[in-house]
This record gives structure tokens, sequence and C-alpha cells, in this order.
């Protein structure tokens, strides 16, 4: 594809990922980039972001290996590898079978009284409880169809925000770019990798990854946060996934988000489920949590609370809206930003349709958990050059401004949606706690540390919440 001067180009994305992070230009000379737009149904640059997304996070952890004092290597990554890996939940398969569904029976797009259109997110249960008891109806998609008519779409919005639950009404970016919220993300850059406290600067440990010795705290549920953690660990670091057994998740995630992790229990609301997290954090490298913006103060896990209780940690907040403005606190989920931001109504009107129609893939979140990658292992080096804790933050609303900001593709939504027999060449195998795994693999490529993950997928709660002496073998 010969891009048009508004398009972004993929090298285009990662050179200015790679100074938004002040890396040296000289490394991009070893980034090569193949394929082209669209790989996937969209008028927007999904196969652009998944590929400079994973090849930044990529080019970070190849500079981590060449301070080990490996040679330089080339960093390759093709679009469709990249945006077969943005879709992993969907072609994931168990013993041959797919996980269970992902969605909620009443999650979804409706419309509410006065026309206009309202997306619920409904996988959590106290979300759905919420939602129905809110509009006082039946656990029935006809039932929550005729109880909104009753409801304009803002007020039913803000109703739900008030409760703490999930929904969002549709705008388009001109509707978003004039609300507030919009405007306050509008002023915020990509990601932040920002120095909140000072440590002695601190050599990576022996190992033969990039990321080897590293040690990952993975406080996060659903994609954006695991996927994080599965890019880390996927360069060789140590990540512990660490839930309480009495917080919800989606079952279906569970098996391709924990690929190459660890997975323990904590509560968080016991005494001593806080001291078994202080003990961790204060042995680990990076604390990675999803929590919306202040929600882990309450406990003593802020960021300048961990990295006085461990100098040099890389503590990484990702968020759905974004640490400022009105909406900094509001609970979110990729769906629901793509609905708030303009995302679903530009794709609809490309369509041609009347309503919303999503991405082809959780974009925000994918491309919010490889950014957040790159910005640990940005800030790892700057740890191991310079000292310091730092922060890493980023939300999905910025990283859909990021989405919008590279263009449209004209024609893009004619691209036939690829199927999991199109994409076999890009499966591996390997036995889990689930069964036999069959999921799509990395897609960067780098010939002398090959992303890729050692420990099998395991289900929560299976490994005891303290570090292993050594890191597995890699057979």
């Amino acid at each position: 594809m010969a891009y048009p001067p508004d398009i972004e180009t993929p090298l285009g994305a990662v050179t200015k990922l790679w100074a938004l992070a002040g890396g040296d230009s000289a490394a991009l000379r070893a980034v090569a980039l193949t394929g082209s737009e669209p790989v996937l149904p969209s008028s927007f640059c999904v196969g652009t972001a998944a590929q400079a997304s994973i090849a930044a996070a990529a080019l970070a952890s190849a500079e981590l290996w060449k301070l080990r004092g490996g040679d330089t290597q080339c960093i390759s990554c093709d679009m469709r590898a990249a945006a077969g890996e943005f879709r992993s939940e969907r072609y994931i398969r168990i013993d041959g079978e797919p996980p269970p569904p992902l969605w909620d029976k009443i999650a979804g797009v409706y419309r509410a009284g006065d026309g206009r259109w309202l997306r619920l997110h409904t996988n959590f249960a106290h979300h759905r409880d919420g939602v129905l008891d809110l509009l006082g109806c039946d656990y029935d998609q006809e039932a929550v169809r005729a109880a909104l008519e009753s409801w304009k779409a803002r007020d039913f919005e803000d109703a739900a925000a008030e409760r703490g639950l999930v929904v969002a009404m549709m705008r388009s970016f001109e509707e978003w770019d004039a609300h507030p919220q919009g405007r306050a993300v509008a002023e915020l850059p990509l990601l932040e990798i920002v120095r909140i406290g000072d440590a002695e600067p601190q050599p990576l440990p022996a190992g033969e990854r990039p990321l080897s010795g590293i040690r990952v705290l993975d406080l996060t549920r659903v994609i954006a946060g695991p996927v994080c953690g599965r890019t880390l660990a996927a360069h060789g670091a140590d990540v512990m996934r660490v839930t309480s057994p009495k917080l919800p998740h989606v079952p279906g995630l569970i098996p391709d988000m924990g690929r190459g992790k660890l997975s323990a229990f904590v509560d968080l609301r016991t005494t001593e489920g806080c001291a078994i997290l202080r003990e961790l954090a204060g042995t680990s490298d990076v604390f990675a949590q999803g929590y919306r913006p202040g929600g882990l103060t309450d406990f003593g896990f802020s960021p300048r609370d961990v990295a006085a209780m461990r100098p040099g940690i890389v503590y990484v907040s990702l968020s759905a809206y974004g640490h400022e403005g009105p909406w900094s606190v509001r609970r979110g989920f990729d769906s629901l930003v793509q609905v708030a931001t303009g995302i679903t109504h530009g794709e609809g009107e490309a369509a041609g349709a009347e309503g919303p129609k999503a991405l082809p893939c959780q974009a925000l979140d994918h491309a919010t958990g490889h950014l957040m990658a790159f910005g640990v292992m940005v800030a790892l080096h700057r740890r191991a050059r310079e000292g310091g804790s730092w922060l890493v933050r980023g939300s999905l609303a910025q990283t859909g401004h990021w989405l919008r900001s590279m263009g449209r593709v004209e024609g893009g939504q004619a691209r036939a949606d690829p199927e999991l027999e199109e994409l076999r060449d890009l499966v591996e195998q390997a036995p889990s706690g689930f069964g036999e795994l069959a999921a799509i693999r990395h897609a960067a490529q780098m010939p002398a540390t090959p992303p890729r993950w050692v420990r099998p997928s395991v289900p929560l709660g299976t490994n005891p919440p303290v570090w292993p002496l050594s890191s597995p073998v890699d057979l």
C-alpha cells in the first residue's frame, strides 16, 4: 500500500513512539516492518497500531539486551501477525475447543428513549445486577430494551456512573472533542514515563534474555493490563498475576492472558493480604495495576507508597479515561471507550450504518497493553543507567486518541474478516493448566532473543504468593 500523506505509516508510528521515550534514533535502523493496511475490516489504522506498539516494545527489549552486552539484532514484525495477536482471545483453543463466551447476554448496544445509543458492559455480575436494579427490569435483552425507552441516554450514563457501573453513550468525534474529558485527554501525551523517586542505578540481573531476572507483579484484569504482563513475560520477565479470589473475572480470557505467568491469590481487603503484597512488592521490579486512578491508595499501594517500600520500582498505572479530567475516576472498558470517544460513531459512518459499529478487535486494550510494556522496558533502561523509581501511565482513551490521529483507511471495511483457518501459520501449541492450548504466538521476531512464553498458562490462584527461587528452565 502506498500511504497517502494523511495516513500514518507503521515506521512513522514507531519512530514517534521511540522519540516520545527519548530513544536513540539510530536504533530504528534495526526495525523491519512488513505488510500494509487493511489487514482487518476497519476504517481505522488498526493494523498499524498493532504493528507499531508490538514493534516498539520489541525494540525496547532489544535495547535492554544491548545493555547486557548483547549485539544489535534486527526487530521484525509483520502487520498480519500483529493484527492476529490483537485478536488473540478470539483465536485461542483448548483441547480443540473455544473458551467460554466472553460477553454477558445483555451486554451490548441499545437505543434510549431519546434515540441516542448506549452501550452496556455487564460481564461482571455486580455491574450486571446494578444495571438491572437501575432499570428495574428482568435479566433479558428485550426487558432491558423496553426499560431504556423511558431514559435519556446521557441521564442513564450519568446515573450508572454514580453507582459505579459501566455504561457509555455514543458520541461523535465532535461531541467528544467538546466534552471536558475529551479536552483533558487531548492535552495528555500517549503515555508518560515519569521519575517519582530516587534510587541508585540498578544493573539488570544476570540472564540469557532481555528481561531475565526482572520480577513483575501483575495486578490487572480483562485485557489491557494482562497484555502488558504477557508481553513482559514474552521477553523473559518473571511475571506473577495477583488477584483476589473474591474479584470477578472473564473466564474465557484467563487462559490466553495468563501465558507465561505465575498466578497467585492475595486479598487486599485483609491485613494479611496487604502484608503479603508489601512483601512481594519489596522484592519486585515492576508493579502493574489497572484499578481506576487512586483505587489502591486506601490500601497503601499508590505509586509513591510502592516507590517508598521498594526504591527503584517501575509502577504501571492503567485507566480507562486518563488520570486528568472529570471522568478520571470513571470505570470503563475498551468497548465503552470506543463508544464514548467517537470511534464507533466514526466506524458506523464509514460503514453507512445507522448506529454504532465497533472496531474489529479490542484494539484500545491490546495497544495500551503493548505500549505499557514498552514504557516499562524504557523505564528499566533508565533505572539501570541513571537510577530512580518510575511511573508509567496511560489509558484506553489516550490510546484511542492516538489511533484516531493515524488517519483513516479508505475502503478498509471491505477487507474480509480473517478466520482462524487463515491464521493457522501463526498458531503455536503448548500444554497448560487448562489442557492443550493453541494460541497466536507473539508477533515480534528477534533472532538473538526470540520472544516466547516459557511458563504454561494456569488457572487463577495456582501458585503461592511467593517468588520462586529461580526462573523456569527454557527447553
